[in-house]
């Protein structure tokens, strides 16, 4: 499912535009100008399966690093620095994935 389906084209723009710059990333930022934290539950769930390229029901590490390609094919990869923050950020039970729950649950913190 394309994620213009689910998010505004203009916001995912000014989302991926706030962020350019390398190690500029804020996840709660990002998730709120985009649109993400407007959606419902089930919403967000749809937008977590599009990120979950392989669709082992996570989103891995190496998944992570490529988040922003997820929304426009304009956006960048988020650096290491980035990556390891957002998934320490929403890793709640430490496997060193991101699962659908935890992704809402970041989502709508």
């Amino acid at each position: 499912m394309a994620m213009k389906n689910l998010l505004k084209e203009d916001n995912i723009k000014k989302a991926l535009d706030l962020f350019k710059a390398a190690d500029s990333f804020d996840h709660k930022k990002f998730f709120d100008v985009v649109g993400l934290k407007a959606l419902s539950a089930e919403n967000v769930k749809l937008v977590f399966q599009a990120l979950d390229v392989d669709a082992s029901g996570f989103i891995e590490e190496e998944e992570l690093k490529f988040v922003l390609k997820g929304f426009s094919a304009d956006g960048r990869d988020l650096t290491d620095k980035e990556t390891k923050a957002f998934l320490a950020a929403a890793d709640k039970d430490g496997d060193g994935k991101i699962g659908i729950d935890e992704f809402e649950a970041l989502v709508h913190e």
